[in-house]
């Protein structure tokens, strides 16, 4: 049983049902697997940016500062 995996930050059922299609269209289609194939799994690990590290900093502060230097105009 094929399984793929992603992870990335939290996003709405909605977003996540996309995401769940269309990786299992593009894998059935990448692997001739037909389209009445039922056996690819989609997991998804959600992390919250305090959880995530980048470059030295927690994500949930880059995106702080990102938003605290923007313009408003």
């Amino acid at each position: 049983m094929p399984i793929i995996t992603v992870e990335g930050p939290i996003r709405d059922i909605e977003s996540k049902k996309l995401l769940v299609k269309s990786l299992t269209k593009a894998f059935k289609e990448a692997y001739g697997y037909p389209e009445d194939f039922a056996h690819v799994t989609v997991i998804i690990r959600e992390n919250p940016p305090e959880n995530v590290g980048t470059n030295g900093k927690l994500l949930s502060e880059v995106w702080k500062n990102k938003k605290s230097t923007k313009k408003t105009v």
